[in-house]
């Protein structure tokens, strides 16, 4: 009778711990710090709620009360540690500069702001409006990452660096995106409603691009770096500019978001 097959958050945890192993014994300064965050816990759900909880800890709500907030968030809905898992796995399948499982879990701030917006989202689908926004402005402080606790996002999102991202209350992220350092997803002006962009799957969204309105970033599409989008964008499109306009398609390649390839496909357009 064959065994179950490992699932990501498994695999994920067995190598979590690989690496902090092998790191603790390279660098014995890290030893103790390694052990609290990673050797001592029993499973990346506890690891990952006792790093967050750590990074976030202020005067005003010690260790504490916030690991109280991750657990009931985590016991009541798993999809957040699903989702968490996920997330991590696209770090490591995207980003060069992730050398294991390690770095990124500890260091990647993008990751960490990603992570404590799936648990406000909790809270603010719950109707805790108030702690949601608590959170969300203790991680803007902390990461320079500011997503409104409303926004649900999908599994499988990096957001790469992570400062100055900005993503507005009716926002939506779907499956397998990539965000790049100062993208905003922000409304035009002062309109109340659904006012803010629907960011389809396996998108890209390039350093530095600001989406506006209630439009829709269709699924595969890439927006190239700098640009203002303010119109929609169909889907494997790819645009670049100020205003951006379509300057390629994409054909039988993986998702932009998977490739991170931010180059376009011709020069044409301007800035």
């Amino acid at each position: 009778m064959r065994e179950p097959a490992e699932t990501v958050e498994q695999s994920l945890w067995r190598r979590l711990r690989a690496d902090a192993v092998r790191v603790a014994e390279e660098e014995s300064g890290l030893a103790p710090f390694l052990y609290d965050a990673v050797l001592a816990r029993d499973g990346f759900g506890p690891a990952l709620a006792a790093l967050l909880v750590r990074k976030l800890a202020d005067r005003a709500m010690p260790e504490d009360r916030l690991a109280a907030v991750v657990r009931d968030a985590m016991e009541a809905d798993p999809a957040i540690v699903e989702a968490a898992a996920a997330d991590l796995a696209a770090i490591l399948a995207r980003d060069p500069a992730a050398d294991g499982c390690l770095t990124p879990f500890l260091y990647f701030k993008g990751y960490h702001a990603l992570q404590w917006h799936r648990v406000a989202h909790w809270l603010w689908r719950g109707g805790r409006h108030d702690l949601a926004h608590f959170l969300q402005s203790r991680v803007s402080e902390a990461f320079a990452v500011d997503i409104h606790p409303a926004v649900p996002v999908g599994r499988g999102v990096f957001i790469d660096h992570g400062t100055g991202v900005v993503i507005g209350e009716t926002a939506v992220i779907g499956n397998d995106v990539s965000i790049l350092q100062n993208v905003t997803l922000g409304g035009t002006g002062k309109e109340h409603g659904d006012r803010h962009p629907k960011v389809r799957d396996g998108v890209l969204l390039s350093a530095g691009a600001k989406v506006l309105g209630n439009i829709t970033i269709g699924a595969h599409a890439k927006v190239g770096a700098g640009s203002v989008v303010l119109k929609d964008v169909p889907g494997c499109a790819t645009v670049a500019g100020v205003p951006a306009k379509v300057v390629g398609w994409c054909r039988d390649e993986p998702a932009p978001a998977l490739t991170m390839d931010q180059s376009l496909q011709q020069g044409d357009y301007s800035i």
